[in-house]
């Protein structure tokens, strides 16, 4: 891996931690696209997982007390958990490029509906019918291709919840996956000793840019923010499509 891989993979990690801190989800969303054109779509998703669980861990048990009801969040996670491993079957046997290209896919569509219903709203009866069809997509998601944010995240954001009950929520939800996807990967072997050394490390620029993701969100319009975001996600997706091809 040469000095301008350590970088992009820095910069890509750092802006994950951004996202995450600003908003309490989506790092995977950023730092798996960008660790799947420095590694490939495999590498990255495993590289990802220790994070995940961890930073979830520490935002579930800060938000414990903003949960919408317990019965909601542990059949959105439980789920979740079940698509994870569903998911992550699919990335030990799908070939490469094709991962590459779904992931590329997902973050199109992912800013396709942004910017098609930005004010689109959920009304909670039917979310409470969807949560499970929902998080078992957005756990099959996350295990092919390590982001599940075009489902899961769109999903929460469409009920209009305050921000402690959406970071609550998605880090139950975020954390059951990991559980499942970890042992997954490893039993696969997909998660070696070498790519979890590689995971543990990446902890730092992820935790780096969280408290300056938390700044951000108190001095910019959410709207500013997430239209730079939109455009960097834009821009990766496009390089992955890219790489696939050839």
């Amino acid at each position: 891996m040469s000095g301008s891989d350590i970088l992009l993979a820095l910069i890509g990690l750092g802006l994950g931690g951004i996202l995450k801190g600003a908003t309490g989800a989506g790092s995977p969303v950023i730092g798996v696209p960008v660790l799947a054109v420095i590694f490939n779509v495999p590498m990255a998703v495993a590289i990802f997982t220790i994070p995940n669980l961890l930073t979830n861990l520490w935002q579930g048990w800060q938000f414990r007390k903003s949960q919408i009801t317990r019965r909601f969040t542990l059949i959105y996670a439980g789920a979740g958990a079940l698509g994870a491993g569903i998911g992550s079957l699919l990335l030990a046997f799908l070939p490469g490029a094709v991962l590459m290209g779904v992931v590329a896919c997902v973050v199109l569509l992912y800013i396709a509906f942004r910017l098609m219903r930005p004010n689109w709203h959920l009304a909670r009866p039917l979310a409470d019918r969807l949560c499970a069809p929902v998080g078992l997509i957005g756990g099959m998601m996350q295990g092919a291709g390590g982001i599940s944010a075009p489902v899961s995240v769109t999903f929460l954001n469409a009920m209009r919840l305050e921000r402690g009950q959406f970071i609550a929520t998605i880090s139950v939800f975020f954390c059951a996956m990991s559980l499942v996807q970890i042992p997954a990967l490893i039993g696969l072997g997909i998660l070696t000793p070498q790519i979890a050394a590689l995971s543990g490390a990446a902890m730092v620029p992820l935790l780096g840019g969280m408290p300056i993701g938390a700044w951000l969100a108190r001095r910019i319009s959410k709207e500013s923010f997430d239209k730079i975001i939109l455009v960097l996600l834009g821009v990766i997706a496009l390089k992955l499509i890219y790489d696939a091809i050839l």
